[in-house]
């Protein structure tokens, strides 16, 4: 069963971006990833079996705070 979600990140740069949506797209399970906000803050996740606590922390460990 597919399941969506949708995750603030704090992204200031499109390298940042890029860097995210790189580590959300190799994550098992992860089907399509879009950026969304009106700032281009949130990671929209598409995908089935998808972890959001461990798919959470990569992105805080990575990137920044989601």
């Amino acid at each position: 069963m597919k399941q969506k979600m949708v995750i603030r990140v704090h992204m200031t740069c499109d390298k940042c971006r890029s860097k995210a949506m790189g580590l959300v797209a190799s994550v098992y399970g992860v089907e399509r990833v879009e950026i969304q906000g009106d700032d281009r803050d949130q990671l929209a996740v598409v995908g089935d079996g998808v972890d959001a606590a461990n798919l959470t922390a990569c992105l805080r460990k990575k990137v920044g705070n989601a």
